[in-house]
C-alpha cells in the first residue's frame, strides 16, 4: 500500500519542502507528495486544489502523512469531518505532531478532538491580539496601512492641474505616481 504525503503553506513565499523532509525523517517512504502552497489555513481540506486531488488518489487502506493537524483542516469541525471522512475508507492518517496514534480508535478521537478545539483557540487569540495592537496603535496616533506617496501640497498641486486640462497619465509621469493613484488623488477632495 502507498503513502501519501501532504503539506500546506498559507504563502508563496513559504515552501512545504520542510514538511516533506519532516515525514521522511520520520521514517516514512512518501510515494505520492501533494501540496497547497498559498492556500490560507482558513480554506477547509476539502476546499483545498491539491487536497483535494490527494483524495481523489489515494486508495482505501492506504496511508497519509501529514506534519501537523492543521493540514488536515480549517477548525475542530473540518478536522473531525475530514478524519471521519478518511477513517470511513480504512485510511491510516498519522500525525507527527502527534506521534504514532490511531485517530480513529476512541483515545484517538478524544485527543483529535482536543487538540483540534486547542488549535482553533490558538487562532481566535492571534486574531484577538492582532485586533487589540490595532486599536493601540490607532488610540496611539499612529496612521496604519500603507504610508501615503504624496504630500498636502502634492494632493493640491495634482488637482490644480488636472482642473487646468493636464491629463492624468502626464501627472503620473510628472510625479512618479501611477495612474491609478493620480485618479484616486483628482477624485478625492481637495486638501
Amino acid at each position: 500500500m502507498a503513502i501519501f504525503g501532504y503539506g500546506r503553506v498559507s504563502t508563496k513565499e513559504q515552501t512545504t519542502e520542510n514538511q516533506r523532509r519532516e515525514i521522511e525523517a520520520a521514517g516514512y517512504a512518501v510515494d505520492y507528495w501533494y501540496a497547497d502552497e498559498g492556500v490560507s489555513g482558513k480554506v477547509s481540506a476539502s476546499q483545498r486544489p491539491q487536497f483535494a486531488k490527494m483524495l481523489g488518489q489515494i486508495r482505501d487502506g492506504e496511508t497519509l502523512v501529514v506534519t501537523k493537524l492543521d493540514r488536515l483542516g480549517r477548525d475542530a469541525q473540518d478536522v473531525g469531518a475530514t478524519i471521519k471522512m478518511l477513517a470511513a475508507r480504512r485510511i491510516e492518517v498519522i500525525v507527527l505532531q502527534l506521534g504514532k496514534l490511531d485517530l480513529t480508535s476512541a483515545a484517538g478521537k478524544l485527543m483529535l478532538t482536543m487538540l483540534a478545539a486547542v488549535a482553533e483557540m490558538e487562532r481566535d487569540l492571534l486574531v484577538e491580539r492582532t485586533q487589540s495592537g490595532l486599536a493601540r496603535a490607532k488610540a496611539e496616533g499612529k496612521t496604519l496601512g500603507r504610508p501615503t506617496l504624496t504630500t498636502d501640497a502634492d494632493r493640491r498641486a495634482i488637482t490644480e492641474a488636472h482642473a487646468a486640462g493636464v491629463s492624468i497619465s502626464t501627472l503620473a509621469r510628472i510625479h512618479n505616481l501611477s495612474r491609478a493613484t493620480v485618479m484616486r488623488v483628482v477624485r478625492s477632495p481637495a486638501v
